[in-house]
């Protein structure tokens, strides 16, 4: 049996690694070793060369299965993780055959829900947070046809959002995409998300991990809760009479708020009547974002997004630039403002958090240290405050910081 490697941009470094020793035997040669959530699979964190991938060992046709689902997801813009490739055809030093592997790209500034709570977070104020990511992440993949079939806190990853997180999609190995997903398949969803939930959080507990005010049912109601809200808002159909066309642009502005652009909207019009009805069809997460991007080239998370084009408002009306073209305003902030303090930032705590957060958390520091002192604070000196204060006790969260910089 050959070693076998299919993979999507290929890294040679990948055929350095050990495949012929069982993943959970494989040293710290390799391995970043990090918290992990429950799994049925052995998985790991790797680092052959330059770059971070997660494998996990499981049979080749589940891996090639799971390899091509989660490329489709990527192309339809669901937030997962980058398939890399799978590896068949391992045997150990005996001959004896090793499970296949599959690997996918490490998803820079993310963590597990485990190394967050083993960080410090607090759980009472940001499990909720994470919970609601979660709900987010489930109600994009439901819109898109795709059934999870295992949806708990232990197969997403969180990245930081401005104060709230954002979830990515790591294992998709139960899921299924499909051209019509029945209400009976995303309330079977759901119910399996409460219940792998209840049980992280009693495990968590039981570690002494989790605060023990946290309650396990509160969080599986809150749950089912903001998907129900979440799904209705996204997708009910809503009725009114010809004359109060305003209510089409009030759905698409509260849709705006809560992130989401309206790509497609069935309006049907009655027979002999004046009433209408609308319903969202396609609906797609990311509208701060790519209105950030649009005036300012940068890719960050929608919330993130959202405060930073709200600096930019900011700034456009303190120097009196609102007869400006956006995109013009958009690149004199980004080089006066935006740039500068993601420059100071110091190259030993560049892997703490990613400058669209940093900088974010610096809006934030900046508005208790202008409560303080009774005026407005310069930006630049609530930065350096920050950085000197404040991310300095930090951990690193980037697990790709290369050792020189880490100090």
């Amino acid at each position: 049996m050959a070693l076998r490697i299919v993979a999507a941009d290929p890294d040679p470094a990948v055929m350095s690694l050990p495949w012929s020793t069982p993943l959970e035997e494989w040293d710290d040669e390799f391995v970043i070793p990090l918290p992990r959530g429950l799994s049925r699979h052995v998985v790991r964190m790797v680092r052959p060369a330059q770059h971070t991938y997660a494998v996990k060992e499981t049979n080749a046709e589940l891996a090639f299965r799971e390899y091509e689902l989660l490329r489709r997801l990527q192309s339809l813009g669901l937030a997962t993780v980058r398939p890399k490739g799978v590896v068949t055809g391992r045997v150990d030093a005996s001959g004896a055959e090793l499970p296949a592997a599959l690997l996918s790209r490490y998803l820079r500034f993310s963590l597990s829900y485990r190394t967050l709570f083993a960080q410090g977070l607090s759980s009472v104020d940001n499990l909720p947070r994470l919970v609601d990511a979660l709900v987010v992440l489930l109600v994009r993949l439901h819109l898109a046809g795709f059934y999870w079939g295992d949806v708990s806190l232990s197969n997403v990853l969180f990245r930081r959002n401005a104060g709230e997180f954002s979830a990515y999609l790591v294992d998709a190995e139960t899921g299924e995409l499909t051209e019509h997903l029945s209400d009976r398949m995303r309330e079977h969803d759901v119910q399996v998300g409460c219940e792998n939930v209840f049980a992280e959080i009693m495990d968590l507990q039981a570690g002494g991990e989790l605060d023990e005010a946290v309650e396990p049912d509160s969080v599986v109601e809150r749950i089912q809760e903001r998907y129900d809200d979440l799904w209705a808002e996204l997708t009910r159909e809503e009725e009114f009479d010809a004359d109060e066309m305003w209510r089409i642009e009030r759905r698409i502005e509260r849709l705006n708020d809560l992130g989401f652009d309206v790509d497609e909207l069935d309006i049907a019009a009655e027979h002999d009547s004046d009433r209408l009805r609308i319903r969202p069809r396609v609906v797609a997460l990311g509208h701060h974002a790519r209105e950030l991007e649009q005036v300012t080239g940068l890719d960050v998370e929608d919330n993130q997004a959202r405060r930073l084009l709200n600096d930019l408002a900011a700034y456009t009306a303190h120097h009196g630039l609102g007869h400006e073209e956006r995109e013009v305003v958009g690149q004199e902030w980004l080089t006066t403002v935006y740039q500068p303090i993601a420059r100071m930032v110091p190259p030993e705590a560049r892997g703490k958090l990613e400058p669209a957060e940093v900088f974010h958390e610096v809006l934030v520091h900046r508005w208790f240290l202008s409560e303080e002192a009774g005026h407005e604070v310069d930006i630049f000196d609530s930065a350096r405050s920050y950085l000197d204060n404040v991310l300095v006790t930090r951990p690193v969260e980037a697990l790709d910081v290369r050792p020189a910089e880490k100090g």
